[in-house]
């Protein structure tokens, strides 16, 4: 340690919180928990001095109106600090610590405040019993730097289809997923179900997580009153949750500074590489529906840079929005299913604050390094519909050299992609597809078809026994037609 590079990143704060109280009156706006978990992270570090000398804060975009939430923040502490608000996507938490290890290691920036919260949960109540949350109005302020690039979600073609939301998209993963496996569908769901308990199991234990009601593998599997089938085959249990009001936040700054501020050497968390990388954002022209060419470059490359070998991951957090987001970061890092994937619980049970998932698990990676000293630790970062990815590996013990980083772009954009085929009728075959269901039941099937070799479309079907029999046989690689607006028969 005494040969470290003095400006060698490290985080040397964490804070988290959850509010759920019984009376809506003591619920707290967003920016105050913003406030409250910074200055629990900055108590983490065991000097507040970190936050009226930080030259940088960012905050993760919510579900809120502030326009520079980070000005508010700078300004309760005295801080002269640059303000910045991330873009949307879940990738964003991870992307900021790459962007600020770098900065912090090149002098841009010495202190780094980075912070997100969400406090849905109790706005979306108190509106209900005609309650007011007293909010700060916040408007006009324009901040610093605005962070990320702005995430489209869908194209024209596929919002007219009905692929508009992630429950509409993930479910559709995971049939692909089933059909590259060879898995009958009840293998499968079972497969998936046991996977995911693993996930709860970690839950029940964190002290963060918003749901901690142990479930079964069965539990989670089947539809009941309180766990209904949400897009085939996921139940309300395998969706994320953004139902909540969470926050976390992290500090970090130069090693020289760190201290500077008597920061204790057991606090300090080294990033030791960090890579981003983008899928093509259009689901349309995704080569499949099972991979991830990002994920598969630009997550071995931050293992690659970070000198360890995915067998070497001491504990690792994959972005698990969905269980199909979990096995296709599994699959393209090499990670067997087998092992735990999670060291929160993921966003069905300890919490999908929107875009602020990810400092919740970076902040829970850094306590568990710190517990287990000299180990290496995986985040992995999803925006989108697997589309943005972002990846960081830390550890208590400093890499020589310092923070690495490297480029990955052009080598994912070399890979091929399908074309999209919207005016298409005629025959088609089903390459992926989900049922979504209403409280009452099933209510629309939504399938990707192929037209040709490389060549995609989409169609929709409200048929009741064609959806009873999606739910029931594999309909992957089933031949049909479908007409000038999207609508599939199968014979």
């Amino acid at each position: 340690m005494s040969k470290l590079d003095p400006r060698t990143p490290v985080i040397i704060g964490v804070g988290q919180m959850l509010q759920r109280p019984d009376d809506l009156s003591d619920a707290v706006e967003a920016l105050e928990m913003m406030a409250l978990t910074v200055e629990k992270a900055a108590d983490d570090a065991g000097t507040r001095m970190a936050l009226k000398k930080a030259d940088a804060i960012r905050v993760i975009k919510g579900a809120w109106s502030y326009s520079d939430p980070a000005r508010l923040l700078s300004e309760r502490w005295g801080a002269e600090a640059t303000t910045g608000l991330s873009t949307d996507g879940g990738n964003t938490p991870q992307s900021l610590v790459n962007r600020s290890a770098r900065e912090i290691e090149a002098g841009t920036h010495d202190i780094v405040v980075i912070v997100g919260a969400e406090n849905i949960w109790s706005r979306r109540r108190a509106r209900r019993q005609e309650l007011w949350i007293d909010t700060t109005e916040q408007t006009d302020a324009v901040p610093d730097e605005v962070l990320g690039s702005e995430l489209s979600m869908n194209t024209k073609f596929e919002v007219e289809r009905g692929l508009t939301q992630p429950i509409h998209l993930y479910p559709l993963f995971e049939s692909a997923i089933r059909h590259a496996n060879g898995e009958t569908l009840e293998e499968h769901r079972d497969r998936v179900a046991s996977l995911w308990a693993t996930f709860n199991s970690v839950a029940v234990e964190n002290p963060y997580s918003w749901a901690t009601t142990p479930m079964t593998a069965d539990d989670i599997r089947d539809a009941s009153p309180s766990n209904r089938m949400i897009g085939f085959p996921y139940t309300k249990a395998m969706n994320s949750n953004w139902d909540l009001d969470q926050a976390a936040a992290i500090i970090m700054c130069s090693a020289r500074t760190a201290d500077a501020l008597g920061v204790r050497r057991h606090n300090w968390v080294f990033p030791l590489a960090g890579t981003d990388g983008y899928d093509t954002y259009a689901v349309s022209e995704r080569a499949d529906m099972h991979s991830s060419p990002a994920i598969r470059i630009a997550g071995r490359k931050c293992l690659e840079l970070g000198e360890v070998d995915v067998d070497e991951l001491d504990h690792v957090d994959l972005y698990s929005c969905f269980p199909s987001a979990v096995q296709i970061g599994a699959g393209e890092l090499g990670l067997s299913l087998d092992r735990q994937l999670t060291v929160t619980g993921g966003l069905t049970f300890a919490g999908g604050p929107l875009n602020n998932y990810v400092t919740h698990s970076i902040a829970t990676m850094v306590d568990v390094l710190r517990n287990d000293p000299n180990t290496v630790g995986l985040c992995t970062a999803n925006g989108g519909y697997t589309t943005k990815h972002a990846f960081g590996l830390y550890s208590s013990a400093p890499m020589k050299g310092g923070f690495r980083s490297e480029e990955c772009q052009a080598e994912i954009d070399a890979h091929p992609h399908s074309t999209p085929a919207p005016d298409h009728t005629g025959p088609v075959t089903i390459e992926a597809y989900t049922v979504m269901h209403g409280r009452q039941g099933p209510e629309q099937a939504l399938m990707a078809l192929e037209v040709g070799p490389g060549i995609r479309t989409w169609g929709s079907s409200t048929d009741p026994d064609l959806m009873a029999a999606m739910v029931a046989d594999e309909f992957i690689g089933t031949s049909g037609l479908i007409d000038q607006g999207g609508i599939v028969t199968v014979s």
